[in-house]
């Protein structure tokens, strides 16, 4: 029978942006079921939308995702996946990890927007963000995590989910969801039963003014008053570089809707931008 390990596997991409003639374009190169599927181009030349896909769609304990990107100065990247990642039971204790480090010129723009991670029960997982930003480079990335399937009956009754997210230097958060612990899981001053949590993130190379702080946090703010999570989210100044959206809801999809609200709203406050959906998101 075939051990744990030959079950395994090591994925790898590398992406590349870089303006060539007022486009921006990519570059990649994959190891394993992990690549770029395509890169579209719904708001004009200066900014690319990729889709990345892991075709197995799920992890296993002992298996790597390991995602490199690079943005050259000016380059202006979306990225988003058709379908959520799935961490799925780790019965022999391995760890499953996906791993994301960005490295963005000055001047670049990165929106890291998956969609949701799953952690099914009994998972061994580790999801992991590192976002190393040049001065002038500017970042909107979000997380959204479900614990379990309560849906299909099968509740985040045991395991362990970690999460890591970083902007080397200057900020870091790393916590740890142990099923076990019903403090956490169901206390009021944990998830409160709650089995979904999202953050959305804004961060930049350099501090941003009081006034572009300030106009960025009412307006997100104006969008959670209006949304039927009010009562559970908050949007804040982490730092003098960092803004945070964060919820927690029932299930995925109105955490999923806030977050997509916020996103919209972020961007059209501090770049000027619509909110250009990605058609992976209705279908």
């Amino acid at each position: 029978m075939e051990t744990l390990a030959h079950k395994t596997w090591l994925a790898r991409l590398s992406a590349d942006y870089r303006v060539e003639r007022g486009r921006c374009v990519v570059s990649h190169a994959h190891e394993g079921p992990l690549r770029l599927l395509k890169s579209l181009y719904p708001e004009g030349d200066a900014l690319c939308h990729s889709v990345l896909v892991h075709p197995p769609s799920g992890l296993v304990g002992g298996d790597t995702l390991d995602i490199q990107l690079t943005l050259a100065p000016a380059a202006h990247a979306l990225i988003t996946t058709p379908g959520a990642t799935r961490f799925y039971r780790s019965p022999q204790g391995a760890v499953a990890k996906q791993r994301v480090h960005a490295r963005l010129a000055p001047g670049a723009r990165l929106e890291w927007l998956p969609l949701e991670a799953i952690a099914y029960p009994g998972c061994q997982a580790l999801n992991e963000a590192s976002f190393d930003l040049a001065p002038g480079a500017e970042l909107l990335a979000w997380d959204i995590t479900a614990l379990g399937l309560p849906g299909a009956g099968q509740p985040f009754d045991h395991g362990r989910f970690t999460q890591h997210l970083e902007l080397p230097g200057h900020w870091l958060e790393r916590g740890v969801l142990d099923a076990q612990d019903a403090v956490l899981m169901d206390g009021p001053l944990g998830l409160a039963g709650h089995r979904c949590l999202g953050t959305l993130v804004f961060a930049a190379g350099d501090g941003l003014s009081r006034e572009r702080r300030e106009a960025a946090l009412d307006a997100v703010r104006a969008v959670i008053e209006a949304d039927p999570l009010q009562r559970l989210a908050g949007a804040t100044a982490a730092q003098d570089r960092v803004l945070v959206v964060r919820a927690v809801g029932p299930v995925v999809e109105p955490v999923a809707q806030l977050m997509r609200a916020c996103w919209s709203v972020w961007r059209h406050t501090l770049w000027g931008l619509p909110a250009q959906v990605p058609r992976l998101w209705s279908m």
